[in-house]
C-alpha cells in the first residue's frame, strides 16, 4: 500500500507547489464571490460574508505553507492550522445550509444590516452575530446539481482539509522514504 502511495506522489505536484495551488484556488474562489456579488446582484449575507473570510484565511495559511515548505516542522504547522481554519469554515457553511434547510416558521427573525451592527454593537457583539446568521441566510438565491452556494463552500471546505491533511501525510511519507 505504502508503495503505493509513493508512486502516486511522485507524479503530483510538489508539497510547495501544492500549498501555492490551493492558495491560487482560495483566490478563485473569492474571485468568483465577488462576481456573484457584484456581475449578478446576489448580495451576501452574514454568514455569507463569514464564509468569504475563511477562505480567505485558508488562502493565507495555504500561502504561507507554499513558502515555509522547505521545512519539514513548518509544513506540519501550516498544515495543522490549515487543518483547524477549513474545519472552523466546514462548521459556518454547515451551520448555513442548515439554515437553508429549516421550514419558512423555524427560521430565525432577519437582523439589522451589517454596517448598522458594527456601527451601534461592541466588536465582538457584531462579530458573534456575524457568525450565528439570521432569516436573510435562509434564503437559496443559486444552487447547482441541488446544492446552494453554502453548500459548495462545504465541499470546498471538506477539500481543503482533506488537502492539509494530504499535504502532512505526503511530508512524512517524503521523509520516512527508505533513501
Amino acid at each position: 500500500m505504502s508503495t503505493l502511495l509513493r508512486n502516486l506522489t511522485n507524479h503530483l505536484p510538489s508539497v510547495r507547489a501544492s500549498f501555492f495551488l490551493l492558495s491560487a484556488t482560495c483566490a478563485a474562489a473569492i474571485g468568483a464571490a465577488l462576481v456573484m456579488q457584484y456581475a449578478l446582484e446576489m448580495e451576501p449575507c452574514p454568514l455569507c460574508i463569514s464564509q468569504r473570510v475563511i477562505v480567505i484565511l485558508v488562502g493565507i495559511v495555504a500561502l504561507l505553507g507554499g513558502i515555509a515548505a522547505r521545512k519539514t516542522i513548518a509544513t506540519y504547522i501550516v498544515a495543522a492550522l490549515g487543518l483547524i481554519v477549513a474545519c472552523i469554515g466546514s462548521g459556518v457553511s454547515a451551520r448555513h445550509v442548515w439554515l437553508q434547510s429549516l421550514p419558512a416558521d423555524e427560521v430565525p427573525l432577519c437582523g439589522p444590516g451589517l454596517s448598522y451592527m458594527f456601527e451601534t454593537r461592541p466588536l465582538f457583539d457584531a462579530l458573534s452575530l456575524l457568525f450565528e446568521g439570521d432569516g436573510h441566510c435562509a434564503e437559496v438565491n443559486w444552487s447547482l446539481l441541488g446544492l446552494s452556494i453554502p453548500g459548495w463552500t462545504l465541499v470546498f471546505f471538506v477539500a481543503c482539509a482533506a488537502t492539509f491533511i494530504w499535504l502532512a501525510v505526503r511530508t512524512y511519507m517524503s521523509n520516512t522514504r527508505p533513501k
